[in-house]
């Protein structure tokens, strides 16, 4: 099943949207670290998500058993998959598996995961029509295990950090967070009660009109103008786009583009010794910790926002 978490876990509402719903009650206000497309590449994403165990500024987001599996270390963090967990590489039930474990173990709120375009394919399997990717092979019991983590609050289309705005694609102009996931929670509500129905197929390809500013795509192309916030390029980011840290677009190293930030990384950097990188926002920064090919961790300040 992917994601698949326990009924009684939910996140609701300022949780769901925004770390300052976690710091009403916090002494200390959590550090966000987030990662992008993993895309069913194991190994790569487990490196980078250890990479705050390995540098000596940070205490661990996660922690590694004798078997290999990944664990919530407990500290205070927000840990943020920032979409398209799934695809292209060979372990994807164990990536999602991965981070369903991660929300059982975790407080609630504490991990996110913004809807990437391969995870929005799910919404719409058979309108799409990738059947060669895992994201369109997903029958109708997991596909309802999916719709029922958006329902549930784990999934998200955007959550909103201290400075910057975390999602899969991005936006050149601004919107409200919590619009946004309520408009990714109705979306969820229509496929569900619309599955196994003879609504179900055409429901699939209405929703990329009706809930456009999320999951539209281009008009020329998936990913090009007129695309929604899991799918736009970002190429169609101006330079004074709001504030936000994307993935969906590859790169070979964290790429800053006036107020935006690619992380990107994984699948660039799949056949070199390193390059595995997360970024973590403070109060007042955001950095990158990218994995050294002799194993070390560099630490980079992207933007000081104070």
């Amino acid at each position: 099943m992917p994601l698949q978490t326990p009924s009684q876990i939910t996140v609701s509402k300022p949780n769901r949207d925004t770390v300052k719903g976690l710091t009403r009650n916090e002494t200390s206000p959590p550090t966000i670290v987030s990662i992008s497309d993993i895309h069913g590449y194991l190994d790569p994403a487990q490196s980078a998500l250890l990479t705050l165990a390995d540098h000596p500024a940070f205490d661990p987001v996660v922690t590694l058993d004798t078997e290999g599996n990944l664990h919530w270390a407990g500290e205070n963090y927000v840990l943020v998959f920032n979409g398209d967990l799934i695809d292209r590489g060979p372990a994807n039930r164990e990536v999602l598996e991965l981070v369903g474990r991660l929300i059982r173990e975790a407080p609630p709120g504490r991990i996110r995961v913004t809807l990437g375009n391969h995870e929005a394919i799910m919404l719409s399997p058979t309108h799409f029509g990738f059947n060669n990717w895992y994201s369109g092979q997903v029958d109708t019991a997991d596909r309802r295990v999916f719709l029922e983590q958006i329902l549930a609050g784990h999934v998200v289309t955007a959550y909103r950090g201290y400075n910057v705005t975390y999602v899969h694609a991005g936006s050149p102009d601004d919107y409200n967070v919590a619009a946004v996931n309520d408009s990714l929670c109705e979306a969820a509500r229509k496929l569900r009660d619309a599955i196994s129905t003879p609504d179900d197929r055409l429901l699939q390809k209405r929703i990329l009109d009706e809930h456009s500013r999320e999951l539209g795509v281009g008009n020329s192309h998936l990913k090009g103008p007129g695309a929604g916030l899991v799918w736009l390029d970002l190429s169609h980011l101006p330079r004074d786009a709001p504030a936000q840290v994307v993935g969906h677009t590859r790169q070979h190293e964290p790429l800053q583009k006036g107020n935006v930030f690619c992380q990107n990384v994984i699948r660039n950097t799949l056949d070199s010794d390193g390059g595995e990188t997360v970024f973590v926002e403070t109060p007042d920064s955001l950095f990158s910790l990218i994995r050294q090919p002799d194993g070390s961790v560099e630490l980079s300040e992207l933007e000081q926002f104070t």
